[in-house]
């Protein structure tokens, strides 16, 4: 492969020695990673029923290699069910570094396609909130398939200008993860196409947009809160630089160590305005040191703000809905799941029926693609149950189910929108909304009505032969 000129003087440098080893990387295959949904099932369940040959991540405790070239984990029914996702296996690194726990405030800024985003909204199990951003509308609607897919609810997908989301989320959020638009160094083995963008927009370009990133998020995570920010790039204007800007600015944040590898490489403190040693705790990866692409960590925990204690923070919740009864048909649905609903957090606009996070501020004049779980659309007399709701759902927490073994060919028929014939499955059953699962990971909605099953899967879904 033939590196740009300017960037391979610049690799030489800041490798040395160790830039032949770092070059010859380029004759070798690229690698390629699945991670675990472990909000549907636990790693140990899914190794024993995982249908392709997988070696484990070792950084990585739900990542693993598979063959990329002799399989195609995309095309497969346990996919559709959400048990995995795809991803570089450097670039699983950011979300499973950012210390999430159930009941945290999360925003992911940069958030498209959603290789983040799933893993941190995996990481709640079902609590507090998460906030995926992209200022990318067209990019934006995959990331909110992928969350779907994935079962998270407790969301709320936006596009905006991260500049925006200031005014509504000042100090709200406990962890935030920054994966910034970067000139994509680390990637040119994976995709040889972006060493051309490079040289379109190099590293100075990327590090103005960095820095307007990191200074607005900053300005959003709560004091004792904590900041990931990451790359994919080698450049260090980018990765050291931009961090240093942001302690230049906002001096209560401080550096913090991120859980080791042995494959990690310490940050280079010779890269930063000042040279502090604290820039060793950052990390960065190197293809010729493990088996991914490049990348570069940080992070960060906010301290105490220098300012006059007792400021507004410009922070307002949303005001408390009146808790009005909840339509009938909604409300007979709502009784064949086996999960409590608090009813101040149902929001009807129009036809659809959303769960909402709780303790959310007010958010008037945001571009949203989801706010909180759909949970369905109210018909004319009728509840119509949504995909969104189905992926959120364990087969157990539903009173009327149909599981097909992933030997069935009606689990494919059914992927591809066809009806099914199921009354050898449903016996004396009665009529009427049924979850759909493989193996007993919930796939979508049918509606059966005299053994046979009208399918709702959602249409832009749908497998494609």
């Amino acid at each position: 492969m033939n590196l740009p000129k300017a960037f391979e003087e610049k690799m030489r440098a800041l490798l040395g020695e160790e830039f032949d080893a770092y070059a010859a990387c380029y004759d070798e295959p690229r690698y390629y990673g699945l991670r675990v949904n472990t909000s549907k099932i636990s790693v140990e369940e899914f190794q024993k029923i995982c249908p392709f040959s997988i070696t484990p991540i070792p950084w990585i405790k739900n990542g693993f290699y598979y063959d990329g070239e002799k399989e195609s984990p995309a095309k497969h029914p346990y996919y559709f069910a959400g048990l995995y996702y795809l991803q570089e296996p450097s670039a699983m690194t950011p979300a499973d570094r950012l210390p999430v726990e159930p009941g945290d405030r999360v925003l992911d800024v940069c958030a498209a396609p959603g290789g983040k985003a799933t893993e941190l909204g995996a990481k709640l199990q079902g609590s507090g909130v998460l906030v995926a951003n992209d200022i990318s509308n067209s990019r934006a609607k995959g990331l909110l398939k992928n969350l779907e897919l994935f079962g998270i609810g407790n969301m709320l997908v936006l596009s905006e200008e991260p500049g925006k989301l200031t005014g509504y989320f000042r100090e709200y959020f406990d962890k935030i993860l920054i994966d910034a638009p970067c000139s994509g160094e680390g990637m040119f083995r994976k995709d040889p196409k972006m060493m051309k963008a490079w040289e379109e927009h190099g590293p100075e370009f990327f590090s103005r947009l960095q820095r307007s990133i990191v200074t607005q998020a900053a300005e959003m995570l709560r004091p004792g809160g904590m900041l990931l920010y990451s790359t994919c790039t080698f450049d260090a204007l980018e990765n050291e630089g931009t961090i240093a800007y942001l302690m230049e600015k906002y001096p209560e944040f401080e550096i913090c160590e991120i859980r080791p590898y042995e494959g990690f490489t310490h940050g280079r403190p010779d890269c930063a305005p000042g040279g502090q040693a604290d820039f060793r705790k950052t990390v960065r990866i190197f293809p010729h040191h493990m088996k991914g692409e490049g990348h570069y960590l940080a992070l960060l925990k906010k301290g105490e703000a220098k300012e006059t204690e007792g400021a507004d923070n410009g922070l307002h919740s949303e005001p408390s809905k009146a808790k009005k009864p909840l339509p009938d048909d909604l409300e007979m649905f709502l009784k064949g799941i086996k999960r409590t609903f608090d009813p101040g957090r149902f929001d009807i606009r129009g036809e659809r029926v959303y769960y909402m996070p709780q303790d959310l501020p007010a958010l008037s004049k945001v571009r949203f693609l989801r706010s909180g779980l759909l949970l369905g659309e109210l018909k004319k007399g009728r509840f119509e149950p949504s995909q969104a709701l189905a992926m959120n759902l364990k087969k157990e927490e539903y009173s009327q189910t149909i599981d097909l073994p992933l030997s069935d060919d009606r689990v494919i028929k059914y992927l591809k929108g066809e009806t099914l014939l199921v009354d050898d499955l449903v016996g004396s059953k009665e009529k009427g909304w049924y979850l759909v699962c493989v193996d007993g990971y919930p796939l979508g909605f049918g509606k059966l009505a005299g053994g046979t099953m009208k399918n709702k899967y959602l249409p832009g879904w749908r497998w494609q032969s």
